[in-house]
């Protein structure tokens, strides 16, 4: 029988952010017989995914650190891990701990690969400089969507590790319509079984803004008064958000259902998914929600405008008319075969292009093909 190949993954955080959900997600349905998967992460109190990705065989460390500088000087602590449990891959996630992991890969003589996740504008100025600089280390760097690869050129002009694009995806089995009875989630909040509800799933950060969809929400409600609103996650902006629900005066109309380690039920509950992002990757949620059979009114932030075709799998607007979302809103809403006909077709969209096993095969050729070289 042949040696299982082994790759350790290393993150700053488990919690459930698009890059920490996928972890669990790809673990399903990776070969098991071929490769062994470990997980590093740093920050020891954000750790939602952990449970899932032990679940399904892997094997889970923590290193702690409290900052992004405290991370780095973990980097002596993978490369001893890493050799004591015989890793032939490293593959880093996210800028601090793929700076660590570089490092790392260095200090172990491991080959190391990264995803990026976001475009380079979305950083500090200082993570973006860390990440640049070293990005040259690397043996290859994956890409979420053109949008990002395309940032990343921009930003390396000097790029000489091979640089590749593996679309995000999402295991469309589990992301199914008609899983979850609808009564479950509206009777925590005390929403009629009629009423139309518009959702969206994120951490609460600024490139999101949330604040903005909580206006956007007081103007829908304006046309279709029955209307109710879900927001899952959680996040810094936490305390601006619940301020921002309560001066709107909206506190029975936006509910907020803080994180959940399992959003299909909520997923089945939506009848649109609403994004106001300024700027994303290739968001995980996005594809969940349209696989779950939600229609999607978005802004075309990032990668979201290589996923949906608009007026085909959703409805798109500009960054800088995210007022557009209420005349989608209102409209989807009142047209239930419009909505219903987005529905279908992003699910059918996500099923062709945007599928985990597509995904997890393009990475496994990766592994494999980066593990031979070495």
């Amino acid at each position: 029988m042949n040696q299982k190949i082994k790759i350790l993954h290393v993150i700053k955080s488990l919690g459930r952010g698009g890059a920490e959900m996928l972890l669990p997600e790809t673990l399903r349905v990776h070969n098991k017989d071929q490769f062994e998967f470990h997980y590093i992460y740093f920050l020891s109190w954000k750790d939602a995914m952990v449970s899932s990705i032990l679940e399904h065989g892997g094997k889970v460390t923590c290193i702690a650190a409290r900052n992004n500088i405290e991370l780095l000087f973990k980097a002596k602590a993978v490369s001893a891990y890493a050799k004591k449990h015989g890793i032939n891959l490293i593959h880093a996630h996210l800028p601090w701990a793929g700076i660590a992991s570089r490092i790392a890969g260095k200090l172990s003589g491991i080959p190391v690969i990264y995803t990026e996740h976001n475009k380079q504008e979305r950083y500090h100025i200082a993570t973006r400089l860390a990440n640049l600089f070293t990005l040259n280390w690397l043996t290859k760097i994956i890409a979420v969507s053109e949008d990002v690869e395309k940032s990343i050129r921009k930003h390396k002009t000097n790029l000489k590790a091979s640089l590749i694009t593996i679309l995000n995806g999402v295991n469309t089995e589990r992301f199914a319509p008609g899983q979850f009875q609808r009564e479950e989630i509206r009777g925590k909040f005390n929403i009629p079984l009629d009423a139309p509800v518009i959702g969206t799933i994120a951490v609460f950060r600024f490139q999101k803004r949330l604040d903005l969809w909580i206006e956007l929400a007081k103007k829908i409600l304006s046309h279709r008064p029955e209307t109710h609103f879900i927001i899952v996650g959680d996040g810094p902006l936490k305390e601006l958000l619940l301020e921002k629900q309560k001066q709107q005066g909206l506190e029975s109309r936006v509910h907020f259902a803080g994180t959940q380690t399992e959003v299909r039920p909520y997923l089945s509950t939506f009848d649109l998914y609403m994004m106001t992002s300024i700027f994303e990757g290739l968001p995980i949620a996005l594809l969940e929600a349209m696989s779950s059979g939600c229609a999607v009114v978005s802004t075309n932030a990032g990668g979201i405008k290589e996923v949906i075709r608009p007026g085909v799998d959703g409805l798109l607007c500009d960054v800088e008319e995210p007022e557009r979302l209420v005349e989608f809103a209102t409209e989807l809403i009142a047209d239930a075969k419009k909505r219903n006909a987005l529905a279908l077709q992003a699910r059918e969209r996500v099923k062709e292009e945007f599928s985990m096993e597509k995904m997890v095969k393009a990475l496994e050729d990766v592994y494999r093909q980066e593990v031979k070289m070495y």
